[in-house]
């Protein structure tokens, strides 16, 4: 059933009452943070943010008596938003909460647009993402190529992470295999693993010591199992496909930042159906598909679009087996979601 359109005016009523309902948070911030400062702070050290709630977010301490301590910290109104991942400066208070001083510079930044187009950051400092996808619900190339393009902008190395490979079958292996081949053949780090049944999950905890990692992926992957097998204790919730369309049921509702015995940390996002790139242009995307790198600038025309345009380098390299169909048609559906501007 398709979903009711709202009306202008009820998207203006519900903007209203958002808008009035951050200001009377932002209100309470402020007095609080105003009670905070004026009473004693203990002195500025530097604490790594494991969790972001609004206007406060969760910080370990990591230096000085605190270290390894949590505390609940808020947010001076000159600040950056800030993201789990995220290295900070900030002084403790005397009621357990402590107030965040400055943010320290990113070595790195995963971001995605929100629902109004808007970037915005979901992870910092990260150094290996790990794109989560499944036999069920359906792996779609376009999905991980967008998350493929992500990491590129970014900077950030990539795992591709089948999860679920106790699900194959006969069936959905004739989907899985050829598009299990093209990422191989590009050479691309791939491990397939069943968080269930604990198949090579030993082999995946080898790759993520010692590393900032983001699982990320549409819901229903498996994304909470694979952390409850890497980290028992943890006990993130596990959410069941929906029998009515087959699709995952959301269950991490902020990101959150977990520590490895053996060392490094694991970011665990919310789950992403459609992964934007409103905020990448023609030349991020065509950088994100590695195998045009040295077809680029090569065409008998210098604003080719590779559509039909004779002397095209990337439409002959498909003609000889050289790009796969696949890439070729997930890059075409991704350029014409981006804005006219961008074409």
């Amino acid at each position: 059933m398709a979903k009711r359109q709202l009306t202008r005016r009820q998207n203006w009523r519900i903007e209203k009452v958002q808008e009035e309902r951050a200001a009377r948070a932002a209100k309470r911030e402020a007095r609080m943070l105003d009670e905070l400062e004026g009473g004693d702070l203990g002195p500025e050290q530097t604490g790594l943010v494991i969790a972001h709630f609004g206007v406060q977010v969760e910080v370990e301490a990591l230096e000085g008596e605190l270290a390894g301590q949590v505390q609940r910290c808020h947010l001076r109104a000159n600040l950056p938003a800030l993201v789990t991942g995220d290295r900070v400066v900030w002084r403790a208070g005397n009621q357990g909460n402590g107030v965040i001083v400055a943010q320290l510079p990113r070595t790195s930044e995963l971001c995605r647009p929100d629902m109004r187009g808007q970037l915005k950051p979901v992870a910092g400092n990260v150094d290996l993402i790990v794109i989560v996808f499944a036999p069920l619900p359906h792996a779609h190339a376009n999905l991980i190529d967008r998350y493929l393009i992500a990491a590129e902008h970014a900077g950030i190395q990539p795992l591709l992470l089948l999860n679920k490979a106790d699900l194959i079958d006969e069936d959905n292996a004739r989907h899985l295999d050829p598009l299990l081949d093209t990422y191989h053949q590009l050479g691309y780090p791939l491990l397939e693993v069943s968080a269930h049944k604990g198949t090579s999950m030993d082999e995946l905890q080898a790759r993520l010591d010692g590393h900032v990692s983001v699982f990320v992926g549409q819901s229903g992957v498996g994304k909470s199992s694979l952390v409850n097998s890497l980290l028992p204790g943890v006990d993130t919730r596990v959410g069941e496909l929906s029998e009515l369309t087959g699709k995952g049921t959301h269950t991490t509702t902020t990101a959150r930042l977990f520590h490895f015995p053996a060392g490094g940390e694991l970011i665990d996002s919310p789950g992403i159906r459609e992964f934007g790139l409103g905020h990448v242009s023609r030349d991020d995307v065509e950088a994100g598909f590695i195998e045009f790198k040295d077809l680029l600038g090569t065409c008998r025309f210098r604003d080719c679009k590779h559509d039909r345009e004779p002397g095209c380098a990337l439409l002959m390299a498909l003609e000889e087996g050289r790009i796969q169909p696949q890439r070729m048609a997930s890059y075409r559906h991704i350029i014409a979601s981006l804005p006219e501007s961008d074409y």
